[in-house]
C-alpha cells in the first residue's frame, strides 16, 4: 500500500482522534485489514492487531462505545461504504437510530482548541475525590468533589462530547460501566496529559521564555548524549544469544561508531529526527569543509540503509536513543527493534566496505 492508499478512514477523522483509535475504526469501518493498515503505517500487524482488540475490549465503556460508533458510521456519509474485496466489513456494529443520525464529534474543532477544552475538564477531575458521573441518554455529564465526610463539594457541567474525548484518549478510566450512571476517573495517562498540556499553555503565555526553556532542553539533552559513557551498541554487544554468540559483532559495532563520528563532526541539531534528510542538506555552502564532508558522508550511508534502516540506525547509532523508546517512537512491536537495528547495522557494515578512499577519511 503506497503513501497515497491509505486507509480511507483517515481521510475523514479529525487530527486530535488518538492513532489506535483511528486503525480500530480503519479496521471496523471501513473493512481495512490489518495487514493493509500496517503496510500503510509502517508498523508490524501485531502492533495493529493488540490496539484493535485493547478498543474492542473497551466498548463496554458507555462514553467510548458511543464516540466509536459515531464515526463509524461516518464513512457511509463520505461516500465510503465499508467493503473488503466486495463483502461488507464483518467487525461493524449494529448502531441506534440516534447514533446514525448523529455528527462526526467536535469535527468543527481545531485540535488546539479541543486540548485547552479537555485541559478545563481535567483540572477539577485531578483534584482529590473528583469523579466525573455520566447518566445514559443524556448529551451532558458533571464533575463532582466530594469532601472527607462524603459530600459533594462542587458540580463542574461538561459536554458529552468532550467525556467522550477523554475516554477516547484513555485518560479517564471507569470501573463499572455496565451502572446506570457510570462514574469516571482520572487516570495516570490523564494526569501526565493535564501537566503536559498546563505546560503548553503556560510557555505559550510566557512567549520568549519558552523559546529559551525548549533550547535549554536541547543543550542539555546534546551534551547528555555527547557525555553518555556508553552508546546502545555497546550494550547490546554484551549480549548473546542463544548458542552463545555475540548479539553484535565487532564489525556491527564499529560500522554503528563510525556513523556516530561522522553524525557529531556533521554539527546537526535534529529537532524533529523524522526530518533528518533536511537538517543534513541545508546551508552545505556555508559550512567548514569538514563538516560539509561529514553531512555529506552520513547522508549517504542514511540513503544507502534506506526508509526504516535508516531510522533505526538514526536514533540509536547517533541521538543514542534506546531500543524500548525507538520501538514506541516507530510504533514496532515489543522486541523487534534489536532485530531491525541487527539488519541495518548489516547493511552499513557492507556500505562502508563499499566505500572509497576518500569517503574512508574522518574529518
Amino acid at each position: 500500500m503506497t503513501a497515497m492508499q491509505e486507509p480511507l478512514t483517515y481521510a475523514y477523522l479529525p487530527s486530535w482522534l488518538p492513532q489506535d483509535a483511528r486503525r480500530y475504526l480503519a479496521h471496523t469501518a471501513c473493512g481495512q485489514s490489518i495487514r493493509a493498515l500496517a503496510r500503510a503505517d509502517a508498523c508490524h500487524p501485531s502492533t495493529v492487531l493488540r490496539q484493535v482488540r485493547r478498543f474492542e475490549n473497551r466498548r463496554d465503556d458507555p462514553l467510548l462505545d458511543g464516540a466509536l460508533d459515531a464515526f463509524a458510521v461516518a464513512p457511509s456519509r463520505c461516500g465510503h461504504a465499508a467493503q473488503t474485496k466486495g463483502k461488507p466489513a464483518m467487525n461493524v456494529r449494529a448502531l441506534t437510530p440516534a447514533t446514525a443520525t448523529r455528527p462526526i464529534p467536535l469535527g468543527d474543532m481545531s485540535e488546539d482548541e479541543i486540548d485547552r477544552a479537555l485541559c478545563g475538564i481535567l483540572r477539577p477531575m485531578c483534584e482529590p475525590g473528583a469523579v466525573l458521573a455520566v447518566a445514559r441518554d443524556l448529551d451532558r455529564a458533571v464533575v463532582v468533589r466530594e469532601d472527607a465526610s462524603g459530600r459533594t463539594a462542587g458540580a463542574t457541567p461538561v459536554a458529552r462530547v468532550l467525556a467522550e474525548a477523554l475516554s477516547l484518549r484513555d485518560w479517564i478510566s471507569c470501573p463499572k460501566p455496565s451502572a446506570a450512571v457510570s462514574r469516571y476517573f482520572v487516570t495516570a495517562k490523564g494526569r501526565d496529559a493535564f501537566r503536559r498540556l498546563t505546560a503548553a499553555q503556560e510557555n505559550r503565555a510566557q512567549g520568549f521564555k519558552a523559546q529559551t526553556d525548549r533550547r535549554e532542553a536541547e543543550r542539555r539533552a546534546e551534551l547528555a548524549r555527547r557525555h553518555a559513557p556508553e552508546s546502545p551498541l555497546i550494550g547490546l554487544a554484551r549480549r548473546r544469544d542463544r548458542d552463545g554468540t555475540p548479539f553484535l559483532s565487532r564489525a556491527q559495532v564499529a560500522a554503528g561508531e563510525r556513523l556516530r563520528e561522522d553524525f557529531e563532526l556533521s554539527a546537526v541539531r535534529l529537532r524533529d529526527p523524522e526530518s533528518w534528510e533536511s537538517a543534513f542538506t541545508t546551508h552545505l555552502e556555508d559550512l567548514p569543509p569538514g563538516t560539509r564532508r561529514a553531512r555529506r558522508r552520513v547522508l549517504a550511508a542514511m540513503r544507502d540503509l534506506g526508509t526504516g534502516l535508516s531510522d533505526v540506525a538514526l536514533r540509536c547509532c547517533c541521538l543514542l536513543e534506546g531500543l524500548e523508546m525507538t520501538e514506541r517512537t516507530m510504533g514496532w512491536s515489543a522486541r523487534s527493534g534489536k532485530v531491525v537495528l541487527r539488519i541495518a547495522l548489516d547493511r552499513l557494515t557492507d556500505y562502508y566496505a563499499r566505500a572509497s578512499d576518500a569517503d574512508n577519511m574522518i574529518g
